[in-house]
């Protein structure tokens, strides 16, 4: 086969890239779209860009998307959200926010997706779920005082984050997720900007009030379901009762 794998597998990573990129530029649009172009207050955008640019997308199609998104200009967006509920594999509840400019296309694909696991379930996943505000950052100075930061910028709770967690929290700085009421998303995110956090996500989420037992064979099994649920084009977000 000669180099012919390796020339696949570039194929498979240059797919992947062109992917994630493209959900990089419809955050930004959606985030326009329900929070307005101005990025010192619209701290999803503002995230979103600077994800943007960490994945090197241009100016131009940064700042087009963002018209886009907020009806400046020619072009205007029209975006269904809608929101999906079920099972994944082992009866782990799952809840997918989509935007889509066609609603029948992505119901179809979705219900495909989760041929493996079950689609309504039988009702609503949310009683299972905190809906609450959700803001990961990170800091610098990787001895930073999260306890005192998360108290200071008014969130709830906060989870510690490395970058073997996510990738959006650079080696050697202070990664966390702060959680907080819905509408306190946007006052948490600017106390941490204005002290010297950089922030990754901000907005509303689900977390799971507890989480099903799984072996290993079945937590992979789980996470080959969420993945399929994640490279969607329209999926914005998978929450999901897995740890």
């Amino acid at each position: 086969m000669g180099r012919q794998w390796l020339h696949a597998k570039r194929a498979i990573v240059n797919l992947k890239k062109g992917q994630t990129v493209g959900k990089i530029v419809k955050e930004i649009t959606v985030a326009a779209k329900l929070g307005g172009a101005d990025l010192e207050s619209n701290a999803r955008l503002f995230a979103a860009v600077e994800k943007a640019k960490k994945a090197s997308v241009t100016r131009d199609v940064i700042q087009r998307a963002i018209n886009k998104g907020a009806g400046i200009g020619d072009e205007k967006l029209v975006l269904e959200h809608v929101v999906y509920e079920g099972y994944a594999p082992h009866k782990v509840p799952v809840i997918v926010d989509v935007m889509t400019d066609n609603h029948n296309r992505t119901a179809g694909e979705i219900r495909l997706l989760f041929k493996k696991g079950q689609l309504g379930g039988g009702g609503s996943m949310k009683f299972l779920f905190d809906h609450v505000g959700l803001v990961e950052a990170h800091h610098p100075l990787a001895g930073t005082d999260i306890e005192a930061a998360a108290i200071e910028a008014g969130a709830n709770e906060f989870e510690p984050l490395t970058h073997a967690q996510n990738d959006d929290i650079p080696e050697g700085t202070a990664g966390a997720r702060f959680i907080c009421d819905r509408t306190a998303v946007h006052a948490v995110s600017i106390w941490l900007k204005l002290n010297g956090w950089t922030i990754t996500m901000s907005e509303p989420g689900y977390i799971a009030k507890s989480f099903p037992e799984l072996d290993e064979a079945a937590r992979a099994e789980v996470g080959d379901f969420l993945q399929a649920l994640e490279d969607h084009d329209d999926v914005q977000r998978v929450w999901a009762a897995v740890k």
